[in-house]
C-alpha cells in the first residue's frame, strides 16, 4: 500500500490571543459604549387623548399629544432658529372596489421662535401670534385641541364608512434648507406621533 502523500495546508491550531491584545479589544468596546450613551436619547411623543365628535355642523377632532423636546431641539430653539410643529386629520371613506377615498383634509402648523431680547418665545399659528414666558407654556398651547372642526356635514355620506387618520409631528421639512441637510436622519429631531380611529 502506497502511503498517503501529506497535506500541504495542514489547519494549525490558533495561538492564544495575548493578554494585552484582549484588554485592548476590551477597552475599545468601552470606548464605543460610552459613545453611543452619550448621544441624545429620541423623546417618546404619546397621543393621551383623541375624540371625534360628528353633529350637524360636521365633525369635530380634540386631541392631547404629549412630548419632551430633544436636547437638540431645545438648542436649535434657543438659537432663534424657528420651528413648526403641524397637527393634520384626514377623513376617507371606505371603498371595497378601488382605493379608499379622501373626503376631508384638515391641517394647522404653528411657528415658533425665541425672542432673546424679550426671553420669550412667539407663536403663529395663522393670522394670530402671541408670546409666552417659557418653553412649558408654549408646548401646553401647542398640543392639544377642543374641537377642531375637520369637515363639514356635507363631505360625510350617510351610510358609508370612514375612517380618520391623525397625525402630530415636528416639521422638519419646513426649517432652513441647511438645518433641513444637517437634521436628516437625527433620531432626536423625529418627533411625531399618528394614530387611525373610524368615524361612527
Amino acid at each position: 500500500m502506497v502511503p498517503a502523500a501529506p497535506l500541504e495546508h495542514a489547519v494549525r491550531p490558533r495561538e492564544p490571543r495575548s493578554p494585552g491584545s484582549c484588554a485592548a479589544v476590551a477597552w475599545w468596546i468601552a470606548i464605543w459604549l460610552a459613545f453611543f450613551a452619550a448621544l441624545p436619547a429620541a423623546r417618546a411623543t404619546e397621543l393621551t387623548a383623541l375624540d371625534v365628535t360628528r353633529d350637524e355642523d360636521g365633525v369635530y377632532l380634540s386631541y392631547a399629544v404629549d412630548f419632551e423636546l430633544s436636547r437638540s431641539v431645545e438648542d436649535a430653539l434657543t438659537k432663534s432658529v424657528p420651528l413648526f410643529f403641524v397637527a393634520e386629520a384626514q377623513i376617507y371613506r371606505e371603498r371595497w372596489y378601488w382605493r379608499d377615498r379622501r373626503v376631508a383634509d384638515a391641517v394647522r402648523v404653528w411657528r415658533i421662535v425665541y425672542q432673546p431680547l424679550t426671553s420669550s418665545y412667539r407663536v403663529t399659528f395663522g393670522a394670530l401670534t402671541q408670546s409666552y414666558a417659557t418653553r412649558a407654556e408654549v408646548v401646553a398651547a401647542i398640543s392639544r385641541a377642543a374641537r377642531w372642526k375637520i369637515a363639514e356635514p356635507g363631505q360625510i355620506a350617510d351610510g358609508a364608512h370612514h375612517y380618520i387618520e391623525f397625525g402630530y409631528r415636528l416639521d422638519t421639512s419646513l426649517l432652513p434648507r441647511p438645518m433641513q441637510i444637517g437634521v436628516a436622519g437625527q433620531a432626536d429631531w423625529q418627533l411625531g406621533v399618528t394614530r387611525t380611529l373610524r368615524l361612527n
